[in-house]
């Protein structure tokens, strides 16, 4: 499903325009990541969970050449699915 396409099916399912679908999606996705941004953790109860995690920097190898690299560590998002969600997906 591409944006689009949420955005089409968001303003069916609450009877409303697909403009104002648009601004509650992009409302939604703009208040998750400054939440990450800030450290936090955003859950919705039986959907799932928003979070940050930590990578550690490793050594990596290049696969064209074989030569060892160094790969630099990092924040990266993640999100856990909630019971409700895996039941109903299951």
């Amino acid at each position: 499903m591409t944006k689009a396409e949420l955005i089409e099916a968001m303003a069916e399912k609450a009877n409303t325009s697909k403009a104002a679908a648009k601004r509650f999606l992009d409302a939604f996705t703009a208040t998750v990541t400054d939440a990450l941004k800030q450290g936090d953790k955003v859950t919705l109860v039986g959907f799932g969970t928003f979070s940050v995690s930590e990578r550690k920097a490793r050594t990596g190898r290049n696969p064209r050449t074989g030569e060892t690299i160094q790969i630099a560590g990092g924040k990266t998002p993640k999100f856990k699915a909630g019971k409700a969600l895996k039941d109903k997906v299951a």
